[in-house]
């Protein structure tokens, strides 16, 4: 996963100037090592031979005491801004071979990209790094995640005593996706397979500070390439795909269902918009832990999020309109830079309605966290 800020250029001070004395091949020299790949392809040669000139020119400006790791770490920042502007010249070759009747002549001038043509380049730029993890949905962990109402029911009846749940716990989420086909269709789709875990950790309860619940979802989707526009918005892709959501347990407490979905993902400037709707496969009555989730969690959500900053807000509704506003979900949630820090971001997530856990479904709740992400929707 990239991050999405970009560490200013090291300034020159007095040891710099000790620093610029030193003979350029010892520079060099030390820059090959630092780089030197073993059983480089040519990609990678180019690679190294950017990464060692970036670092001599780091070493001739750098102060005294910053070390080489350092040093490594600002040089790959720049790359990957580099990389990441590749990433946008794929983007715009792969569009114009979906529709390049669709883009006027007038309208091929060179335009800043969008929040979302910007991560999607940089996915692109390490999509082929077998050691480049991307995000999926966003990863998070709150420190601190307050729920007004807690359930200790299911538990107490699965081991027939009594339980305590406390009403502050902590919650993360780790959502990767990877590539398994590209390129498909003349370019124009690609196939990707994603896991997505969810966890509520009693970190704060004196008995044994259990995890009260976990949700595992794989899934995988074929995504098209598209380049319509509807009322000032560009549908620039849209999946389908197969979704499996459950929680591992057994007996009262387990929880489980499996959807086909459709995805439209729009995007206009710092804004995106998606719309999924999605069919819940049906199951045997004496195998369904839970079959009345629909009337819980809806048919579809439809989502907005929007960038402005370095700060993220996201809005994601859903079953408002099939409960008759009786049972609808709306979840917010807002990621803004950490003063001084780029590894993480600042994080607050709000939560009204049902089926936050698997675990309580059926069971309305309010939460309010606070804690970091590593990566949001489009940041």
């Amino acid at each position: 996963m990239t991050s999405a800020h970009t560490p200013g250029p090291m300034q020159p001070t007095r040891a710099a100037g000790t620093i610029r004395k030193r003979s350029s091949w010892f520079l060099t020299a030390l820059a090959a090592l630092i780089t030197l790949p073993l059983g480089a392809t040519p990609a990678q040669a180019q690679t190294s031979t950017e990464m060692q000139t970036c670092l001599m020119q780091q070493l001739a400006l750098a102060p005294g005491h910053t070390t080489i790791s350092t040093l490594r770490q600002q040089c790959a920042y720049s790359l990957a801004e580099e990389a990441g502007q590749l990433g946008q010249e794929a983007i715009a070759k792969r569009d114009s071979s979906v529709r390049p009747e669709s883009i006027p002549k007038d309208e091929q001038a060179v335009v800043p990209p969008t929040a979302l043509e910007r991560r999607v380049g940089s996915e692109l730029a390490i999509r082929d790094n077998p050691f480049g993890l991307t995000a999926h949905k966003p990863n998070y962990l709150l420190f601190a995640a307050y729920s007004k109402n807690v359930y200790p029911e299911p538990f107490e009846e699965q081991f027939d005593e009594k339980v305590s749940i406390d009403h502050t716990e902590a919650k993360f989420q780790v959502s990767l996706k990877f590539p398994v086909a590209v390129g498909l269709f003349n370019g124009r789709a690609d196939i990707m397979a994603a896991y997505t875990n969810r966890s509520f950790w009693q970190v704060y309860n004196n008995d044994s500070a259990p995890f009260r619940d976990t949700n595992h979802e794989p899934e995988a989707w074929i995504s098209f390439l598209n380049d319509g526009k509807i009322l000032g918005w560009r549908n620039v892709v849209n999946h389908a795909g197969f979704v499996h959501q459950s929680n591992g347990r057994g007996g009262n407490l387990s929880r489980s269902w499996n959807r086909v979905y459709a995805q439209f993902i729009f995007e206009k400037e710092n804004q995106a918009l998606w719309i999924k709707p999605w069919y819940r496969l049906p199951e045997k009555d004496s195998d369904d832990d839970n079959p009345d989730i629909n009337d819980y969690m809806g048919f579809g959500e439809i989502g907005w999020t929007y960038t402005t900053k370095g700060h993220e807000i996201t809005t994601q509704l859903r079953n408002h309109l099939e409960s008759g506003f009786s049972k609808g979900t709306t979840e917010v949630s807002w990621s803004f830079p950490i003063p001084h820090y780029d590894h993480f971001r600042g994080y607050v997530q709000v939560f009204n309605g049902y089926g936050e856990t698997l675990i309580d479904y059926n069971r309305q709740n309010t939460t309010i966290g606070v804690g970091i992400s590593l990566n949001d929707w489009l940041l």
